[in-house]
């Protein structure tokens, strides 16, 4: 029994170090064992999903804004891969912007590009640079792959590090109800939450720099999130919490809006 608690944390190390990745542009480790293959197939069949169940808006002018932020932002990632010599990273993305009538204020990006914006947002993000920001800051998620990262942790702590293909076929309930949770859709208080909180805040830096060198000015980032500061009636501790706490959020972007505006006036 001893031997078994000395090699169980010891296999965790080696997973992760051997499953080791980078986010691009902080530089973080991430443990991640789900092939981008694998993920973007399975986003893609939650995505069509999703769409089946879920209402169009019928609203085409705003519609259109979504489509047309999110090409833009689309841009400026492809752009920025290239730059670096990482365009490969995006192999097997198929980007689609959809905008679902909900009183919802959400937004969220599954792995490949697949984007929704809830029409409940837009009076909060008020114009086309509001929604650039929402959308930069959740096109971030899926290029950092953070939702894979909380995938494979669950995969790790629930199905024993099994593959995902493995899990699919295997615990496919248990399987496609990680995928829901790595993307928010549920709540977890324990191990992963802290790595939320992580999640947000990186979000929040390539968010900046994304909509950024889309054109849209990042400064409006601080004046959105104070937006959504104030409708939060209730506060939450943040140690609770899967997002920063509002003053933490905001002073962060603030830290980051010298980054960011280099990629602005260039």
């Amino acid at each position: 029994m001893k031997i078994l608690k000395l090699f169980v944390p010891l296999l965790l190390i080696a997973l992760t170090i051997y499953y080791c990745t980078t986010v691009p542009i902080t530089g973080r480790k991430q443990f991640n064992i789900i092939p981008a293959a694998q993920i973007n197939s399975l986003s893609f069949q939650q995505y069509d999903e999703f769409l089946k169940s879920n209402k169009l808006s019928t609203d085409e002018q705003s519609t259109a804004l979504v489509k047309k932020v999110g090409l833009n932002i689309k841009a400026a990632v492809e752009r920025y891969f290239a730059e670096k010599n990482w365009s490969k990273q995006l192999d097997g993305y198929k980007w689609e912007f959809n905008l679902i009538e909900s009183e919802e204020v959400n937004a969220w990006c599954m792995p490949g590009g697949k984007v929704v914006v809830y029409t409940g947002i837009l009076p909060i993000t008020k114009d086309e640079t509001g929604l650039a920001v929402v959308m930069g800051h959740e096109i971030a998620h899926a290029i950092a792959q953070h939702g894979s990262e909380r995938m494979s942790q669950g995969l790790l702590q629930q199905l024993g590090g099994m593959a995902l293909d493995v899990a699919l076929q295997n615990e496919p309930a248990a399987t496609r109800q990680l995928f829901m949770t790595a993307y928010g859709i549920g709540s977890t208080i324990g191990v992963i939450l802290p790595y939320s909180r992580t999640h947000e805040s990186e979000a929040d830096r390539l968010g900046l720099i994304f909509m950024a060198m889309a054109g849209y000015d990042p400064n409006q980032a601080v004046d959105f999130w104070q937006r959504m500061a104030d409708l939060n009636k209730v506060k939450v501790p943040e140690f609770l919490s899967t997002h920063p706490s509002d003053q933490t959020r905001i002073a962060d972007l603030k830290k980051h809006l010298p980054e960011a505006l280099n990629y602005y006036r260039r």
